[in-house]
C-alpha cells in the first residue's frame, strides 16, 4: 500500500480563511465578547471622540488657545484608544492576550479618557471664541465624555458583580469548642 491511500481520507488541506459561512474581513470579527450595551457605547465612543476632533480641527482662529490645544489632544488621543480597544475586543488579538488584562486595562482607559474629555470640554467652554465649529466641538465632547463615563459605571458594576459572585460564603460556627486539639 502506498502513503497516499492511507492518509487520503483522514487528511484535509489547509481550509483557509475563505472557507465557512463567513469570508474576508468579516471572518476575523467576532462582536460577541460585548454585550450589546457596551458595543452600543464603544461605537458611541469611537463616532463622538472623532467629530469632536474633526469640529475642533476645523476651527481656524483662536484668542486662548491652550484650552483649544488641550482638547484637541484629548480628543485625538480618545478616538485612538477607543479604536484600539474596539479592534482588540473584536479581533483574534483578544483571544492571544489575557482577557482580564484586556478588561482591567478597558477599565483605566476609559475611566481616564472619560475624565480628561470632561475636563477638556469644560476648559473649551471657558476659552472658546464662540463660533459654531467650536460650539459643535464642545458639545460632541461633552457627549463622548458622557458615554466614555456610563461604559466605566457598567464595568465597575459588572465587576462588584463578579467579585460578589466569587466572594465565597462565610459560616460562623455558633458551638463551642470544647474537645481538645490532640484528642
Amino acid at each position: 500500500m502506498e502513503n497516499g491511500a492511507v492518509y487520503r481520507p483522514t487528511t484535509e488541506e489547509h481550509p483557509g480563511p475563505a472557507r465557512g459561512p463567513r469570508s474576508g474581513l468579516a471572518a476575523y470579527c467576532f462582536l460577541g465578547r460585548l454585550k450589546w450595551p457596551r458595543r452600543v457605547l464603544k461605537f458611541l465612543q469611537l463616532v463622538l471622540s472623532l467629530l469632536a476632533f474633526i469640529c475642533e480641527e476645523v476651527v481656524s482662529q483662536c484668542t486662548l488657545c491652550g484650552g483649544l490645544y488641550f482638547f484637541e489632544f484629548v480628543s485625538c488621543s480618545a478616538f485612538l484608544l477607543s479604536l484600539l480597544m474596539l479592534i482588540v475586543y473584536i479581533s483574534p488579538l483578544y483571544d492571544r492576550v489575557d482577557a482580564d488584562k484586556v478588561k482591567l486595562s478597558d477599565f483605566y482607559i476609559t475611566l481616564g479618557i472619560g475624565c480628561l474629555f470632561l475636563l477638556a470640554s469644560i476648559i473649551f467652554v471657558s476659552t472658546h471664541d464662540k463660533t459654531s465649529a467650536e460650539w459643535a466641538a464642545i458639545v460632541f465632547g461633552f457627549l463622548a465624555s458622557v458615554m466614555f463615563l456610563s461604559d466605566f459605571v457598567i464595568m465597575f458594576c459588572e465587576k462588584r458583580e463578579e467579585s460578589q459572585l466569587r466572594k465565597p460564603e462565610t459560616t460562623v460556627r455558633t458551638e463551642a469548642l470544647t474537645e481538645p486539639l490532640n484528642a
